[in-house]
């Protein structure tokens, strides 16, 4: 049991949340299992996250008073640890178990970058080269990191300065950071870890460049972990967030790898120096949107949920001011504005779960097309987990700083748990793809899209509603009606084809006016960052309606969560209310009508908050949070942390050096 957990003031809950607990709505069980799966994929995920916290190698609790170095160490402890806790359990390092354990260490482990690199050998590597890196990879014989990110370029890949140069005599390829600007900076696993790193280089053969390829280079000597000949790498240093990864540089002077160490699945150089490519230019991108898939619930999506249970419950146990004059001083959460600010972000939590399945299986369905060489719907997944990645980043991260503020000053502590948590996530704005570069990528497939529409061509899959013809405007005359998923969605709709269409007409005036079509596409990006941002809360909100409706779920459920899906479309009215009356749809009185519907469904689920925030079934271990746990103890937890403060030691070297000669000097005249 954690520290935190102990002593006679911690084993009851607090009554002000304990109360908050009684005469469900709903059976939270049932919403848990919604969100795993189905009840047995609830067991499982509770068994892996028993079977991590029961074993005293994996505590964190101590983990606010480490050392960067500490962190880095710790981490790979637990990595190498976990390494033969799966043997023992019988997990399978390829298993249903692993999807959980990334959840149950709150990511404070190594080497995932390296499990990068062995995906990235699965997707793009042939099968001989699968079958002589992977178990070298997975048995640690080899540590890898992927190395893509350079010091003067990072989204715009076609950029990269990396050379590999193909040489004939040798069957080599002469791998180079030409200049200091094609320094490898970020990679994680590289600063201090790996012996290989899968490089993405500009392909050079016969004169020619053929574009970024993958490169498996040779780093560090697995024998004594020096670097090679021609190598320099290193730890770029104290980052906002990250303590526990090694984030590093590396340069590389006309290194030669054999020919084979190009991963050849979908392109190949021949003896000759000739080049084949089997597929799509954007398959060697694949591996990156992979990481993008991945992110979206595990980086982003779990920190809005942790940071929501946090927030939530706290707010159900602070109490402050008199919400009526003379009562006892009332909950924060009983006040509309903590319920303006907390419960659309629990909304949005529900949202994105549905969007991350959705992402998550479109990924699926092309990785299983594309092994068999059809790349057709590679372009689809590319635009949706770009501008999904852009989009839900930056909602998760604003979303914990609201949460984090929420808690008042406590949330200036890490103890609180959401401080460790933003650091975190907001680095997922930049990393896999910097936002605004997303959003401007997938604009590109809107705008392409858009024009195929206008030509008559009937359009499918998620850019449909641009084959449509637009409604004439929103019909709707009470609050009572955009209750009705129909009208929203519609008013979604309509404003992410306006914008579209508004941009792609911009766009087609400024060429046709004279001007380049890259400096006409520049001077419509802000409009084409709108559209792309327009377009994925029109598919956020339209999944999240689907998804409720193929749900086989009682009634109580499916109230609640038809309830948290009006209230994440009306929000998302609410504050951007001036695009849906830019071109008409809604008129001012309709406005006042969605923001008294949105109003009124704050009040009706207040009761059902901390309900929604368990369903999401962190323990206290994960959350790692004083004002978080469970129980709601939340003043006794943070004494009791305080208490256990490292620096809360006697008499310190400082106070020897510097103030006690004052003290002693001026005790005569006390």
């Amino acid at each position: 049991m954690a520290w935190w957990k102990a002593g006679p003031a911690a084993t009851d809950v607090n009554p002000d949340l304990a109360s908050e607990r009684q005469s469900p709505s709903f059976n939270v069980e049932t919403l848990t299992n919604v969100l795993d799966g189905d009840a047995e994929k609830t067991r499982l995920r509770r068994s892996v996250v028993n079977a991590i916290e029961k074993d005293p190698a994996f505590n964190r609790e101590y983990l606010y008073f480490t050392t960067r170095p500490e962190r880095f160490e710790e981490a790979v402890r637990r990595t190498v640890h976990l390494k033969r806790k799966l043997k023992e359990l019988g997990w399978s390092e390829d298993g249903p178990e692993m999807h959980y354990v990334y959840r149950a260490l709150g990511g404070e482990r190594a080497l995932n970058i390296h499990n990068v690199f062995v995906n990235c050998i699965r997707t793009l590597g042939t099968e001989e080269q699968i079958a002589k890196w992977v178990p070298l990879a997975t048995n640690y014989q080899i540590l890898g990191t992927y190395a893509q990110t350079e010091l003067g370029h990072g989204t715009y890949l076609r950029g990269l300065e990396t050379t590999a140069t193909f040489d004939p005599k040798t069957q080599e390829f002469i791998v180079d950071t030409p200049k200091i600007t094609a320094t490898k900076w970020w990679p994680g696993d590289l600063g201090k870890t790996c012996t290989h790193a899968l490089v993405l280089a500009q392909l050079y053969s016969k004169g020619k460049n053929y574009g970024m390829h993958p490169f498996i280079v040779p780093v560090r000597c697995v024998k004594n972990h020096s670097p090679l000949p021609g190598i320099t790498v290193g730890d770029i240093g104290p980052k906002m967030s990250f303590e526990h990864v090694d984030n590093g540089y590396l340069m590389m002077r006309n290194i030669r790898i054999p020919k084979e160490n190009m991963l050849s699945r979908f392109s190949e150089v021949m003896p000759d120096g000739s080049y084949v490519k089997r597929g799509s230019d954007k398959i060697n991108y694949f591996s990156m949107i992979a990481v993008r898939v991945t992110m979206i619930r595990e980086e982003a999506l779990e920190a809005l949920m942790k940071s929501c249970i946090i927030a939530v419950r706290y707010s159900a146990v602070r109490r402050q001011s008199e919400l009526q004059p003379g009562a006892q001083e009332a909950k924060i959460l009983d006040y509309q504005t903590q319920q303006q600010k907390l419960l659309p972000l629990v909304a949005t939590c529900y949202c994105m779960h549905f969007m991350a399945n959705r992402v998550s299986d479109l990924y699926s369905e092309v990785y299983k097309e594309i092994r068999v060489e059809n790349f057709n719907s590679l372009p689809e997944l590319h635009t949706f987990a770009a501008g999904l990645k852009a989009f839900a980043t930056e909602i998760c991260s604003n979303g914990v700083e609201v949460c984090r503020k929420a808690c008042g000053g406590h949330g200036f502590s890490l103890y609180c748990g959401i401080p460790t948590l933003y650091t975190k996530v907001v680095a997922s704005c930049t990393y896999e793809g910097e936002n605004t570069v997303l959003h401007l990528q997938a604009a590109r497939f809107l705008i392409k899209s858009f024009g195929a529409a206008q030509m008559g061509k009937s359009l499918s899959g998620f850019t449909s509603y641009l084959s449509s013809p637009l409604s004439t405007g929103c019909q709707a005359k009470t609050h009572q009606d955009f209750l009705n998923p129909n009208t929203y969605v519609k008013a979604y709709e309509d404003r992410a084809y306006r914008l579209i269409a508004a941009a792609a007409t911009k766009l087609q005036t400024l060429v046709q006016s004279g001007e380049e079509q890259h400096v006409a596409w520049n001077n419509t990006t802000v409009e084409l960052v709108k559209a792309s941002i327009a377009h994925m809360h029109y598919l956020s909100v339209k999944l999240f309606i689907s998804s409720l409706n193929s749900l086989s779920v009682q009634t109580p459920i499916k109230t609640v969560l038809k309830r948290l899906c009006d209230l994440y479309a009306l929000h998302g009215i609410f504050t951007s209310s001036g695009d849906f009356l830019q071109h008409g749809y809604l008129s001012g009185k309709q406005v006042e009508l969605a923001t008294t519907a949105y109003l009124g469904l704050l009040a009706q689920l207040r009761k059902d908050a901390i309900l929604l925030v368990d369903a999401f079934d962190y323990t206290d271990d994960q959350l790692l949070s004083a004002l978080g746990t469970y129980d709601g103890n939340v003043y006794y937890n943070l004494l009791e942390w305080a208490k256990k403060n490292p620096d809360n030691k006697p008499a310190t070297s400082v106070f020897e050096k510097y103030f006690k000669p004052y003290l002693l000097r001026n005790q005569s005249k006390l």
